[in-house]
């Protein structure tokens, strides 16, 4: 598993639902006797060498009080990538792809070349920027608004400030309720990136914090 610095110390890592039991199994074995503390978006762990591990929740709130049985239950999930000059969203029912959308339109990159002024340079960029981001406005409420009624959440992805342009779009506020974390800060969001995106989303994030 990959470990990720943590602010406040310690590191993150990913562990897929099917290897939670393990993994937790092993904490306790590792670290001696656990206390747990549950809530509806962490399960905190600590154990009695003073590691702990703070469990995030996939799709909270938690139900039920058991962390493997939630993260191993199948969901229905939108997920909504978005990147300028490319855009994908899709439909998971626990790990299938059941409807997606993927596309890419042309943005000019900042640097002005060859004899355009910069200005004008400039003025195409935005152009078509606010082409690619509605394209990807309208495949969003093409393929996931219809399906909101039956989705556990909605996932999203690739760049923070591309999605956050989508949001001043009216139509896809249904869409933005049901934002669930992590956000997935992927590539350019071609088709294989998109049906990747499970491993992501149903893994509970840990931050583990252990002795020195």
């Amino acid at each position: 598993m990959t470990r990720r610095p943590a602010a406040g110390g310690g590191y993150w890592i990913d562990v897929a639902p099917e290897r939670l039991r393990r993994w937790l199994d092993g904490f306790a074995e590792r670290h001696g006797a656990v206390t747990r503390e549950t809530g509806p978006d962490v399960v905190r762990l600590t154990a009695a060498d003073g590691a702990v591990a703070e469990c995030h929740v996939p799709f909270p709130p938690l139900t039920g009080g058991d962390l493997v049985a939630h993260a191993l239950a199948d969901r229905r999930a939108g997920v909504l990538l978005v990147r300028l000059g490319g855009y994908a969203a899709g439909v998971f029912e626990g790990t299938r792809l059941v409807a997606s959308k993927v596309g890419a339109r042309l943005v000019h990159g900042r640097s002005a070349a060859g004899g355009w002024s910069q200005q004008r340079f400039a003025r195409r960029r935005d152009k078509q920027a606010a082409e690619a981001l509605g394209d990807a406005a309208d495949v969003a409420a093409r393929v996931l608004l219809p399906r909101v009624p039956g989705l556990d959440g909605v996932v999203l992805g690739g760049d923070r400030r591309a999605v956050d342009a989508l949001r001043e779009d009216r139509r896809l506020a249904p869409l933005f309720a049901l934002e669930t974390g992590p956000f997935l800060p992927v590539p350019d969001p071609r088709l294989a990136v998109l049906q990747r995106t499970p491993d992501a989303f149903r893994a509970v994030r840990v931050r583990l914090v252990e002795p020195a």
